[in-house]
């Protein structure tokens, strides 16, 4: 009887689970402009008003009633400054920044990997201001179903990211998993059941890394399992999540006559692991006359070069990185460009109830690096195809025209 018991709370995880991974979908793959930096030389966009963000859930559809009797209680813990505010401080010192008086006045920088944010500033606000969600946010830890352990640690990991040792920062992101995990061995309700009940989001594939056996009983909000061994994360318990885009939405009408080039890739050439598939790509397509594919990394100049490539194109590359997942394939989503998938152990988000093949190609990689396979593949897709993929993109992730999102909750996702 105790193992029944053992396996149907293990069931009921991960239920619920699911439906936090969907609600993550709304406050963070379809957000409003990114917030910048609280530094001066941030290359960053504009800041988030997270009272703006609403979950568009039409009331009188029966998939929000199937939503509306199931609702999942969530308790947030009010952790220690220094694992939430105090990182966005910590990021602005190690740039040049100055200390300040009330950290939770500061803006969190924007980066790919803003998931912690988004969930970590809706739940901070009333339970009045948040209709229409799928989480009720519980302030008696008795009556939760699961425990939100909001550290921004993605963030902590880039605090001293490019910047060598000795250059004004001593922050340092090791201790700071070493801290939290004896902060939360503390705590009542993660010693209660060893933390199987708890949530915690490592976006960034290297976050928590020091620390991931011993939080590894938690759920999981992850992007990718490619730095996981299969003890530590797995679609078991765990749920992989969206990047959050990083360039402009495109808010034009679906078609072909402005999008002059066949495929476009702008990122880092060289990458690791998986991501040498890269290079290879740089060198059979680097001369095609209607491909354009280019070295870049993240900064506001080429994130505007990026948007502006991805709007003009009907194809955008979606290559492994270090790991098997990159943001690209949601900036591609965002443009309306259809996405060109070469990652063989590539796990995408909520795909029991997004259908990706409806709206993206899938390549082998095998196949993907045979001279001229790839384009010829793509150069024989017909313009109406390549528009029943741009409506399929909109229909199946909530794009409307005009930037506009207008999400439903799958009944299949309950």
């Amino acid at each position: 009887m105790a193992r029944k018991s053992s396996l149907f709370k293990q069931t009921l995880i991960a239920t619920v689970c699911l439906l936090l991974a969907i609600y993550a979908l709304f406050s963070i793959f379809f957000h409003v402009p990114l917030p910048s930096s609280s530094d001066p030389s941030s290359t960053d966009d504009g800041p988030v008003d997270i009272s703006r963000v609403n979950f568009p859930v039409n009331q009188g559809d029966a998939s929000f009633s199937s939503v509306s009797d199931a609702k999942v209680k969530v308790f947030m813990y009010d952790l220690p400054l220094k694992f939430t505010y105090g990182l966005i401080e910590q990021h602005g010192l190690a740039r040049g920044g100055k200390p300040v008086d009330d950290v939770t006045k500061l803006q969190y920088p924007g980066h790919q990997h803003m998931h912690e944010w988004f969930l970590f500033s809706d739940l901070a606000r009333p339970q009045s201001e948040r209709l229409g969600s799928p989480i009720v946010k519980v302030t008696d830890p008795e009556e939760a179903d699961l425990f939100y352990v909001p550290v921004f640690s993605s963030l902590s990991l880039i605090v001293n990211a490019g910047r060598p040792p000795g250059s004004g920062s001593s922050y340092s992101d090791e201790n700071m998993q070493e801290e939290l995990v004896e902060w939360l061995q503390g705590q009542e309700y993660w010693k209660r059941n060893n933390g199987w009940d708890h949530i915690l989001i490592a976006g960034d594939p290297n976050a928590l890394y020091r620390v991931i056996d011993q939080v590894k009983n938690a759920i999981l909000l992850v992007a990718d399992f490619g730095r996981l061994r299969p003890d530590q994360g797995s679609l078991v318990k765990d749920v992989i999540i969206p990047y959050s885009h990083r360039i402009s939405a495109y808010t034009g009408d679906f078609g072909v006559e402005d999008r002059k080039t066949l495929l476009f890739f702008m990122g880092n050439r060289y990458r690791k692991e998986g991501g040498k598939i890269r290079d290879l790509l740089f060198n059979l397509l680097e001369t095609e006359e209607d491909v354009i594919i280019k070295h870049g990394t993240q900064s506001r100049e080429n994130r505007r070069a990026a948007s502006r490539g991805m709007h003009t194109s009907k194809f955008c590359l979606n290559p492994a990185g270090d790991t098997p997942s990159a943001c690209r394939l949601f900036d591609a989503i965002v443009s309306l460009c259809v996405p060109v998938i070469v990652s063989d152990s590539i796990e995408l988000p909520f795909e029991d109830v997004i259908d990706y093949s409806k709206f993206s190609v899938f390549v082998e990689t095998e196949a993907a690096l045979k001279p001229g396979y790839l384009v010829s593949l793509l150069r024989k897709v017909p313009a109406e195809k390549i528009i029943e993929y741009q409506k399929a993109m909109k229909e199946n992730v909530g794009l409307e025209s005009g930037g506009k999102v207008l999400v439903t909750i799958p009944e299949a996702a309950i």
